[in-house]
């Protein structure tokens, strides 16, 4: 066995040296040609199915990584729980590398199979590692270096592995930061996604951390008895989850499940923790069928407000969104496809829930597919399902297709352009015959739903470059729509005002300043509606607690760079009137890495940005 690397803790040492003495136990040498198996398309597809819910929870965060660490020579990987890749996504270049040594979907990479590796260490020691280069225990996997993360289900139960992987010379101590804070993301979605009805309490002793990563999350049912606790809250009440659910409601919180439902859906109240530690508490509860005490204390809390029109909702003054709702107004219902153009962030997907909330259809289902980020070779299975016993290994009962699941309500299929040839066929006939043919069935399921399609490719061009069919491109074009870009708007105030009202990044509601606002107009943003929400929440993270609006120094110096200009602080003094937001910045930086105790993770948290962002601005 070669040196472990004396640079490393002991405890790391450990990990490497236990897992090297395992893949000696499984029979492999250094030398050997790694396990290059990989899964079928098919035989993947029932792998995926297992893990549905792990998948789509984990794709958005996934991709939202990817934004963070594009151009570094990696990628990232999604496994299950044995340790076989779901999905991947990443660099080109290194993708390429990657497929040499079968680091893709359909592979496995336990410790059994490839020896000591990111991914099988972690399943082994249930814990975070990294194995950089000459630790991996086979040399043809040496030109790697990867940070793993078990992601846990709601009930503490491991049910996959988040990896970033890359080329050893790009090694950076702090890609395990965003791997840990993607993991727990992910977990946080499993978790809303497991318990719809019950008690949810989020909590932190500062109340600005309601809404972030750093809240405690812990469910409760109606008999105050706790369901599940995120990461965050076992570090707070100091349990882990085993011993945390003997405990109840009243021995955690010392209140009683009633008391706390009637002040649900108030602003943050004030709680105390078995441990004498006072937190802020957001309180929700929903419930199918509460018990009649429950029922007479939340009364009021429960009772549904009048059902709202989604288009109405997206009317805030611009004269352009006013005539796309009045266009789409009047084929809705009507059995008439409605496709959406604009460039990405524009709000497509925003606009799709619209039309179905407005339809008679809403008590359908709402089915939204991105065509873009499944892979090839399982798309065919998600969209049209297969059937029992349609290939070796597939689900006893088979599975349903997302084309069948909207049956009744609303299918959205997003990036339609990116759609595979093949794959367009089959939903052209579809589209026309009413009727879905699961993989391996005998028999074909009829449908009935409404079709909404968006794209930011010109599907025009697609046509005659012969990348998108024709014929399904007269199929899916009822009616055409294409949403402005946010700059080209009339409404922004209106828009800011809204996402701060209805998103409270700050957990509260606050205003924002004539002068951002015209900064505002002044900028391209090519990001659309998702770059705004993101500089509005790192503002937001930016204000003290008697802050009520948002100013130029909040901002972020990456939005107004973009501008190219210089832009003075409200309530600097004249003689720096002339400095460079950049400058405010990283006073306003220096400020919180102090109150924070030079913990640069939690001041990365606080000011709502990744640690790399943080790193760099400390270098400015």
């Amino acid at each position: 066995m070669q040196a472990i690397g004396a640079a490393l803790r002991p405890e790391q040492r450990d990990v490497i040296r236990h897992s090297h003495e395992r893949s000696a136990t499984f029979g492999l040498c250094e030398t050997m040609r790694p396990d290059y198996a990989v899964l079928s398309g098919a035989e993947l597809a029932v792998k995926l199915d297992k893990s549905r819910a792990l998948f789509a929870h984990a794709l958005p965060v996934m991709e939202t990584l990817y934004a963070q660490i594009a151009n570094t020579h990696s990628m990232i990987a999604l496994t299950d729980a044995g340790g076989l890749i779901l999905h991947s996504l990443g660099d080109d270049d290194f993708l390429a590398r990657a497929e040499k040594v079968a680091l893709r979907a359909g592979a496995v990479w336990s410790e059994a199979h490839q020896g000591t590796n990111a991914i099988g260490t972690t399943l082994a020691e249930r814990n975070a590692v990294t194995v950089h280069g000459d630790q991996h225990y086979l040399r043809a996997n040496r030109f790697l270096t990867c940070s793993s993360v078990p992601i846990l289900d709601p009930h503490g139960n491991i049910s996959g592995v988040l990896d970033v992987t890359g080329d050893r010379r790009g090694y950076h101590q702090h890609t395990m930061a965003l791997v840990k804070m993607s993991a727990q993301m992910i977990e946080n979605r499993l978790i809303a996604s497991a318990f719809g009805d019950g008690l949810r309490i989020r909590f932190h002793s500062r109340p600005e951390f309601i809404g972030t990563l750093m809240e405690g999350i812990a469910v409760f049912d109606l008999d105050g008895r706790l369901l599940c606790a995120n990461r965050s809250a076992q570090f707070q009440f100091g349990h882990e989850l085993g011993r945390l659910r003997v405990l109840t409601l009243e021995a955690l919180f010392g209140e009683r499940a009633d008391a706390l439902i009637a002040r649900s859906g108030e602003a943050p109240c004030r709680l105390e923790l078995h441990s004498g530690v006072v937190v802020f508490a957001s309180v929700d509860f929903h419930a199918r069928a509460a018990s009649n005490a429950v029922q007479a204390a939340s009364a009021v809390a429960v009772r549904e407000p009048p059902r709202a029109s989604g288009l109405d909702d997206l009317c805030t003054g611009d004269a352009q969104m006013s005539d796309i709702v009045a266009r789409v107004r009047k084929v809705i219902g009507k059995n008439i496809p409605i496709l959406i153009g604009g460039e990405t962030g524009a709000g497509k997907e925003m606009l799709a829930r619209a039309i179905h909330a407005d339809s008679p259809r809403r008590a359908g289902p709402f089915v939204a597919v991105n065509c873009a980020s499944l892979p090839e070779t399982l798309i065919e299975s998600e969209l049209f399902g297969y059937a029992q016993g349609a290939f070796t290994g597939a689900a006893k009962r088979g599975a349903t297709g997302k084309i069948v699941q909207a049956n009744g309500g609303t299918l959205f299929l997003d990036e339609i352009g990116d759609m595979p040839l093949a794959m367009q066929s089959r939903l052209l006939r579809v589209l026309q015959e009413r009727v879905v043919e699961p993989l391996g069935a005998a028999r074909a399921v009829p449908v009935d739903f409404t079709l909404v399609c968006a794209s930011n490719r010109k599907l025009r061009e697609c046509v005659a470059q012969g990348e998108f069919r024709e014929d399904l491109y007269y199929r899916i074009n009822g009616l055409s729509v294409t949403l402005p870009r946010l700059a080209a708007r009339t409404d922004l105030r209106a828009v800011v005002d809204k996402l701060l009202r209805h998103e409270r990044f700050a957990g509260r509601v606050v205003g924002i300043g004539d002068d951002v606002l015209a900064l505002f107009a002044r900028h391209p943003w090519p990001g659309n509606f998702r770059q705004l929400s993101n500089v509005l929440r790192t503002a937001s993270a930016m204000l003290d607690d008697h802050d009520t609006h948002i100013r130029v120094e909040h901002l972020p110096h990456d939005f107004v760079d973009e501008l190219g200009e210089r832009v003075p602080a409200n309530d600097a003094p004249a003689s720096t009137s002339g400095a460079r937001l950049a400058d405010i910045e990283a006073g306003a930086v220096a400020a919180a890495l102090k109150a924070h105790g030079g913990n640069v993770s939690a001041t990365a948290r606080a000011l709502g940005i990744s640690r790399t962002t943080l790193y760099r601005k400390l270098r400015v």
